[in-house]
């Protein structure tokens, strides 16, 4: 991934919204949409709980922006098809997985700059800590559905749980080339000084709430 695209962040937020009018779900898509097409995501891989939605088709969004692959893990045949049905024309630009995210993302899907899971899956705490391990390059994982769930608390990465529709895990997990043979999770010291952090304001008087990426000195430029 690149740095942050303002450009491609607006695109895809902006073609998920009109996308929304096919589906009613939280308005998590957009902001998800946004991170990935901003990072220039080139493969992205969203695990999926049920039937794929308007999560999936922000990601398509995103892939159109940024011309990456974008791989859709649902767990069972039934699944795949009710996806595809949903997801009418845009399901050509998934390429559909059935079987254990677990397993994917920690072999064929190891080297995705880009991960998205819903933490409705039964085995959501095992994904994410699967993904945490072994990464072939630097990682963003989202986790939406996520409050009321304990995956943030434990998580051996710098995670962060923001108030966005039914709560929005997000965490970065450094590849090996920016490890110097440090553990995936490990945040010490000997970085590349690119580390950030993530701040939610909340409008007082419309109620709407701004997520800014925060980088510390040390950098060129803004990454997400």
């Amino acid at each position: 991934m690149g740095f942050w695209s303002a450009e491609n962040a607006t695109e895809a937020y902006i073609k998920t919204m009109n996308m929304g009018k096919k589906a009613n779900e939280p308005d998590v898509a957009e902001f998800i949409s946004a991170i990935a097409a901003g990072n220039n995501a080139q493969l992205m891989v969203v695990a999926c709980a049920a039937t794929a939605g308007l999560t999936t088709l922000g990601l398509v969004a995103a892939s159109r922006q940024t011309g990456g692959r974008l791989i859709c893990i649902v767990k069972g045949i039934e699944e795949l098809h009710s996806s595809q049905q949903a997801l009418e024309s845009d399901a050509n630009r998934v390429e559909f997985v059935v079987g254990d995210a677990q397993s994917f993302l920690s072999n064929e899907y190891k080297s995705a700059d880009l991960v998205v899971i819903d933490c409705n899956l039964e085995n959501h705490e095992g994904i994410l800590g699967a993904i945490q391990n072994r990464r072939e390059k630097s990682t963003i994982v989202l986790g939406y559905n996520a409050f009321w769930k304990d995956s943030w608390v434990w998580s051996k990465a710098n995670s962060h749980l923001l108030p966005i529709g039914e709560g929005l895990l997000l965490m970065r997990v450094a590849g090996k080339c920016e490890t110097g043979g440090r553990r995936s999770g490990d945040h010490g010291g000997g970085g590349s000084g690119r580390r950030g952090h993530w701040v939610v304001k909340v409008d007082k008087c419309t109620g709407e709430e701004h997520v800014f990426r925060i980088k510390s000195a040390g950098g060129g430029g803004v990454r997400a």
